[in-house]
């Protein structure tokens, strides 16, 4: 079980709506008057696409994916694979790819080649944390709320065995 104890604030709720905020204001400056389409890798980021989309001040449809990339024991690194694909046709379409976090982005430039071969007019992607120092492929996402050191993070969608991700505040681990 976890315990908020063992935990030391990273982000706080006050610091991730500002963050929301300006990254809503940064999206709208692009895409004024236009419809985005946002597409939400689940599950962790439900939490903040929530918020987001409170927030964006434009018109806007919302569809979500679930992808896994462990094998049949839950060891991570396996084989992508799509457990939910996109339900809309996102052909012609400006697509922004909604995500809490990027580390290695090894399920995310999957997801991005998947959407891609869909023919979408735009397609970018919109992160709350960037954590470039984990990254194993080549992706720089277009927006970036805050970039983050290579720590553990938990809260705001961001678990720890399905733990913590209700969080509203993001948090590290002591030890």
């Amino acid at each position: 079980m976890l315990d908020k104890d063992s935990l030391i604030t990273y982000i706080t709720e006050e610091e991730i709506q500002k963050t929301i905020r300006d990254l809503c204001r940064e999206v709208e400056q692009d895409y004024q008057g236009e419809k985005v389409t946002l597409i939400c890798p689940l599950k962790g980021s439900i939490f903040f696409l929530s918020d987001f989309v409170r927030e964006l001040k434009l018109q806007q449809e919302i569809d979500f994916v679930q992808l896994s990339n462990r094998d049949k024991y839950g060891e991570r690194g396996a084989d992508i694979k799509f457990i939910q694909d996109i339900s809309v046709d996102i052909s012609g379409r400006n697509v922004i790819i909604v995500e809490e976090i990027i580390d290695t982005a090894r399920t995310l430039s999957f997801l991005k080649n998947r959407l891609l071969a869909a023919a979408p007019k735009s397609l970018k992607i919109l992160t709350l944390l960037d954590k470039p120092a984990r990254r194993v492929i080549s992706l720089k996402p277009d927006y970036i709320g805050r970039t983050v050191e290579d720590r553990y993070l938990i809260g705001y969608g961001m678990d720890q065995e399905e733990e913590g991700r209700a969080f509203n505040q993001i948090y590290f681990l002591k030890s």
